[in-house]
């Protein structure tokens, strides 16, 4: 058999080993590193219904790690993944009816994105060992609010490491801003830009991009990589909890082995459905992939029209962190569809970049049919929470309630009555003041923190260790920027 290694979607000129494309996190000509093939994963072994998180954690890694030995996989796996998630199953599944919600946000900062960043440091820690890398590595990460607490969170007090972090001032929670704001870590570094996400996300790009820039921080003991899942070693780990709930359910009887689900999945940048299509490719039986966005729903007219677009308003809506235009990791998803073309690929982002938009072939549409989008506005995102509440008594976050959203309108259209996975990707707890809209908790003069007990006492949910007392704790971050700045905040940094 072949070995499996890593090119960028616009060339094959490079051939990497996973710990060289965790390091690099982008490739030099700004395409990101996907894998030659999809290797198998054995759905039907059903010695692996027995199996806890960590074990099919470490089968899936072991796939796609495969310069990694079997003890640098341990180590990475049952470092991530240990008491520091609040629910021992790492990735419970609460099930209704046809469907389920995997809750992703049981990790420190509350959000799917722990699912991963909890484990990339200990990924990127070994892949730089691994290689011998000297410099210290600089995690660049752009955040539309819990990638940058996640990844703040993995990375701090790293040995060999220093992180910084860029978000959007107006474009995040106040949940979200007081998580970052509050970080500890003498290698960590936050700070608001006057933009938008999708400001930040270009803005950290250019900067991977820019040759006369990384060529001064090497010559100072510096390089850089990504905590965004522009990053291999962040989207890999994702593909675990797809698996691990499938287990799940059939060991609760709602499915058999063998029997296909549907996935829905509230993205923005489009990172955690394709690790539900990547799961699909190393042998989960996924039916289909419901993509849900909220009003910038770019991704709702790509897949309905075949064309990407950005010629829209941007808008701040009240699930942020999908407040998102270019939705980075689709380029890893039009390589796949393109029959793994990087010519093509190439063209595309060429044509999105200087023309803002970009029309896929015929035979890529076709290769999409298991996709369908949709999009919840926000007057519906309330209802919907206000829904599940009422019929139900589960309380979902904004980002949760889109999906659902989407998930409801997707059955009133087709009648599909298959199982259905629905991404559950926040705490409530981390956007209070839209979730006490939408259980009718009377908002009054509260904030957003006062909120966290009043929400509590409402519906009973335990408030997260994590969260609490988050009001009090010191601001140690209160750094700002222009969108146009972001090159002399780093330089400034890494002197």
């Amino acid at each position: 058999m072949s070995k499996l290694y890593y090119s960028s979607t616009r060339s094959n000129e490079e051939k990497l080993t996973f710990s060289e494309a965790v390091v690099r996190g982008i490739a030099p000509d700004g395409g990101l590193y996907v894998p030659s093939k999809f290797p198998k994963f054995d759905i039907f072994n059903k010695e692996n219904l027995n199996l806890s998180y960590q074990e099919i954690a470490k089968k899936v890694l072991s796939l796609f790690a495969q310069d990694f030995t079997e003890e640098e996989i341990n180590t990475c796996v049952y470092g991530a993944y240990d008491e520091k998630f609040e629910n021992s199953k790492i990735a419970p599944l609460k099930v209704y009816e046809e469907f389920s919600f995997i809750e992703l946000y049981h990790g420190k900062t509350l959000a799917f994105k722990d699912m991963a960043l909890s484990i990339l440091p200990y990924l990127m820690k070994t892949a730089a060992k691994k290689l011998e890398t000297k410099e210290k590595i600089v995690i660049l990460a752009a955040t539309s609010g819990d990638t940058g607490k996640a990844a703040l969170e993995g990375f701090a007090d790293i040995e060999g490491t220093e992180i910084i972090v860029f978000y959007p001032t107006d474009g995040v929670s106040d949940v979200q801003k007081r998580q970052m704001t509050t970080q500890i870590g003498a290698n960590t570094h936050v700070y608001g830009i006057s933009g938008n996400f999708d400001d930040a996300q270009s803005g950290v790009k250019d900067l991977f991009m820019n040759d006369q820039l990384k060529k001064v921080l090497k010559s100072k003991g510096y390089i850089f990589s990504s905590a965004n899942s522009i990053n291999i070693g962040r989207l890999v780990p994702q593909i675990i909890y797809y698996i691990s709930s499938y287990y799940n359910l059939v060991n609760q009887n709602i499915i058999k082995i063998g029997d296909p689900i549907n996935v829905v999945v509230p993205t923005g940048n489009f990172g955690n459905i394709l690790a539900a299509y990547y799961a699909k490719n190393i042998g989960l039986p996924v039916n289909k992939f419901i993509c849900a966005s909220n009003e910038n729903n770019v991704l709702t007219d790509f897949i309905k029209t075949d064309v990407y677009d950005l010629d829209r308003p941007f808008n701040i809506t009240i699930s942020p962190s999908m407040d998102i235009l270019i939705s980075s990791n689709l380029e890893r998803f039009l390589y796949e569809i393109s029959g793994k073309d990087p010519k093509m690929i190439d063209e595309l982002m060429k044509s999105l970049k200087s023309n803002g938009k970009y029309e896929i072939t015929g035979s890529m549409k076709a290769n999409m049919s298991d996709f369908y989008g949709g999009y919840a506005a926000d007057t519906a995102t309330i209802e919907t929470i206000e829904a599940l509440y009422i019929k139900y008594g589960y309380v979902v976050d904004p980002h949760t309630a889109v999906a659902y959203c989407v998930y409801k309108d997707y059955v009133k259209l087709t009648g599909d009555k298959t199982h259905t996975l629905i991404a559950s990707t926040a705490s409530p707890y981390k956007f209070t003041r839209s979730v006490a809209e939408g259980i009718g908790v009377p908002l009054g003069s509260y904030n957003d923190f006062e909120l966290i007990d009043i929400l509590s006492e409402k519906t009973g949910l335990t408030v997260p260790n994590s969260i609490k007392r988050l009001a009090d704790r010191e601001i140690l971050h209160d750094s700002t920027c222009e969108k146009t700045e972001l090159r002399e905040v780093v330089e400034s940094i890494l002197q």
